[in-house]
């Protein structure tokens, strides 16, 4: 299974999301990330996420933020959006029904569906956001190894 993880500038919460699921799925999930926007392009994650990260024993500082593309939707069998905009903004690229439905909000996927949960962006926070985005992440991300690996 091949999964992407999308927020806006794909340099804090969907770096962490990704380094989180793929530290806790087999290595025959493909977890990657993505951001709406390609004004980061290239980057490393914000130090505040890779420390953050790090802390977990978890290891994002080798990513590199890239903009989501309509090939991702060919790619991945799911995209995880962080909030309704960012998920908006992946709908607005999908090219049929079969696409539109790989997408879905990460903590809607992993709670409880229908309350459209958002993972707030840490960029304009200190360390204490980015460690909550963790904990909230770092959860939902168990509970979607749970789906993911007992459905397998």
């Amino acid at each position: 299974m091949k999964i992407l993880m999308v927020c806006l500038g794909n340099i804090c919460r969907s770096p962490l999301a990704e380094g989180i699921l793929k530290s806790k799925l087999p290595q025959d999930f493909i977890i990657d990330s993505a951001g709406t926007i390609s004004l980061h392009e290239g980057e490393n994650p914000d130090k505040r996420a890779v420390a953050t990260a790090k802390n977990h024993s978890v290891d994002i500082s080798k990513q590199r933020s890239r903009p989501i593309t309509t090939k991702d939707f060919e790619v991945f069998d799911k995209i995880y959006c962080m909030d309704l905009s960012v998920m908006e903004d992946v709908i607005s690229l999908a090219k049929d029904d079969i696409h539109r439905e790989k997408v879905s909000l990460f903590l809607e996927e992993a709670m409880i569906p229908g309350n459209n949960y958002e993972v707030f962006d840490p960029y304009w926070s200190e360390m204490d956001g980015f460690e909550r985005v963790y904990k909230l992440l770092d959860e939902a991300s168990e509970n979607i190894k749970i789906k993911l690996t007992s459905n397998s």
